[in-house]
């Protein structure tokens, strides 16, 4: 009977040890410039520049920067992973590594000045169209 406590003794003791060993924490860092811009991340809205978010996964991500008086900026953005985040060396940066290990990925973003809307230019503009359009 004790050798049976102390075998589950030790395979507990294992397997704790493994899930507290190593694993990987990633982070991005959105800049813009003016800073305090509101940023989303595939439609969730994450905070204001400078803003560091932990993530998940590696891949596509689309962006909307916005700011008062500023153009609002919709894109997408890669994050690739790294090597050891790839089969079967996931599993050991992941689970068997002894040490925590951090990807840090900065994106920054320049935001253009809302142009101002001429009203006769505006009106202009539609009335050739209209024109054209007959």
């Amino acid at each position: 009977m004790r050798r049976v406590n102390s075998f589950w003794l030790l395979a507990v003791s294992l397997l704790i040890s493994i899930m507290m060993s190593g694993c990987v924490e990633r982070q991005l860092t959105i800049n813009t410039v003016p800073s305090g811009a509101l940023i989303e991340l595939n439609d969730e809205q994450i905070g204001l520049s400078p803003v560091t978010v932990n993530f998940n996964w590696y891949g596509d991500y689309n962006v909307t920067v916005r700011k008062e008086g500023f153009e609002t900026l919709k894109t997408h953005r890669e994050l690739k992973g790294p090597w050891y985040d790839k089969f079967p060396f996931d599993f050991f940066a992941q689970i068997l590594s002894p040490k925590k290990i951090v990807d840090k990925y900065e994106w920054s973003f320049e935001l253009e000045p809302k142009k101002e809307v001429n009203r006769e230019q505006l009106l202009q503009d539609a009335q050739n169209l209209k024109e054209n359009m007959q």
